[in-house]
């Protein structure tokens, strides 16, 4: 590390004389107890040369894959699907690229109305009639929805589908341990969340269900039925029902507002975002309007100056730096305006037309792979589910380290075939997740069929020869 800094002797004498300590030390052991203090340096090699720091870095660089540099059918929540030109050219001019909050509305109306047209296109997309101008990503906008229910009507427990994503999952437990939520986990059976279950687990105490559509494993739940069985159990009205959806199958899907969804979370990424190493993403958060006050971020509205001309403001800002702490809903310190940008740009180039056409050709390109997979010897459906983009096999190669042996193989093979769901799920510890976008080909999917066959039959001969 660089031992460099601006800060002369004689500035830092002159600093710690203003403020009446000695020395920096006194300065820390003044604000921080000795019990919490390290206590020693930290472990950390000597600094290297810039040209070598430069060269260790490549090499590191050098060790990743990127979804150009392969066939990949990696999906599990982030996607590979195209991004157009357009997206680029409008983000990175300086009037969105460089803008950082609109705290002031007369100088904010082109990032102002951006957002209006943003929360719109969510509104529509989704059938929800309110949107706020975006959250982080798709798990803290699971984890936001759990603390509006929690605000919204006090009761202790959270009932989630285990076809939520783990991520989501994994979020939703942190903060609801902070906002003091109990969370009940259900089942998947057949690769659906188990109906029975489900409405066993919702009574009196519940105050949100949450599910995925479509669900981790790709299956389609039914979204209806599931919220009517929380509307209709002992929890009745006062169960606010979310469901986390994935936003491209929206063009055929019929939409969370029209099954009964009180709030709608989503990962934005596959709305004209890279992969890029894993971000920047967006989150997007629709809801009916009885929760408008209670949703994180902010909400764009649209209104009329003195002279009767259209206008744009921020008409609701529910976080802390806006308004009394206790009654904040999020401290999330940006809107990730520039990303959710991206989302609007991609919906509008598509159009309504074009984000149907897409979800019917990832129908039939998904359905044909999973039937060309199923034919393969010691490849087998997890569950014979509707799905739209993504799918789950299971592969009778021995254990969690035989499939990361076939991914090994493929991989090699410049395939990636998707992702190991026994990272996340111990009772599919031989299930592989496949996705797809519109950027595979039929070419592309029948030479995952040849290489993930060739694989599998060569990982299946190990585990033979190995017993």
């Amino acid at each position: 590390m660089t031992q460099y800094t601006a800060v002369t002797d004689a500035d830092l004498a002159e600093m710690l004389s203003t403020i009446g300590v000695s020395s920096v030390q006194e300065l820390f052991d003044r604000q921080i107890p000795a019990d919490v203090r390290l206590g020693r340096a930290l472990d950390l090699p000597a600094g290297l040369p810039e040209q070598d720091v430069y060269a260790h870095l490549r090499e590191l660089a050098a060790d990743n894959v990127s979804a150009e540099d392969e066939i990949t059918f990696l999906g599990a929540g982030m996607y590979d699907h195209y991004v157009p030109a357009v997206i680029d050219m409008l983000l990175g001019r300086s009037e969105f690229l460089t803008p950082y909050t609109p705290y002031q509305p007369e100088v904010s109306q082109g990032n102002l109305q951006a957002m209006f047209e943003y929360q719109t296109a969510i509104s529509e997309l989704t059938g929800l009639p309110v949107s706020n101008a975006s959250v982080y990503e798709g798990p803290s906008a699971v984890a936001s929805a759990g603390y509006l229910a929690r605000l919204a009507n006090g009761k202790p427990k959270f009932v989630v589908s285990r076809g939520l994503h783990p991520h989501s999952r994994e979020t939703l437990q942190t903060y609801a341990h902070g906002f003091g939520a109990e969370i009940v986990e259900v089942p998947l059976k057949d690769g659906v969340t188990d109906p029975e279950a489900w409405a066993a687990a919702i009574d009196g105490e519940t105050g949100a269900v949450f599910f995925q559509q479509p669900n981790f494993l790709g299956a389609v739940e039914d979204a209806t039925a599931l919220a009517a069985a929380a509307r209709d159990g002992v929890g009745g009205d006062g169960v606010i029902v979310v469901g986390q959806y994935d936003p491209i199958p929206l063009g055929i899907l019929k939409p969370p507002g029209e099954c009964g969804v009180d709030v709608c979370v989503g990962e934005g990424q596959s709305l004209g975002n890279r992969l890029d190493f894993g971000g920047p993403s967006f989150g997007f958060f629709a809801a009916t309007e009885a929760y408008l006050r209670r949703m994180p971020g902010r909400i764009a509205g649209e209104t009329v100056d003195a002279d009767g001309r259209r206008g744009f403001v921020l008409t609701l800002q529910t976080r802390e730096q806006h308004i009394r702490r206790e009654k904040a809903t999020s401290n999330i310190c940006t809107s990730q305006a520039l990303n959710a940008l991206a989302g609007v740009v991609y919906l509008t180039w598509l159009g309504r037309q074009g984000l149907v056409e897409l979800g019917e050709l990832l129908l039939q390109r998904t359905h044909y792979a999973r039937e060309q997979l199923v034919t393969l010897e010691g490849v087998s459906a997890l569950h014979d589910q509707p799905v739209v983009r993504e799918f789950a096999v299971t592969l009778d190669v021995g254990g969690v380290e035989g499939v990361a042996a076939v991914i090994r193989r493929c991989q090699d093979a410049g395939v990636n075939p998707g992702y190991a769901l026994g990272r996340d799920y111990d009772e599919h510890a031989t299930g592989l997740l496949v996705a797809l976008t519109e950027q595979r080909s039929k070419a592309d999917i029948d030479e995952l069929v040849t290489v993930l066959g060739a694989a599998v039959a060569a990982e299946r001969s190990n585990v033979e020869v190995t017993a």
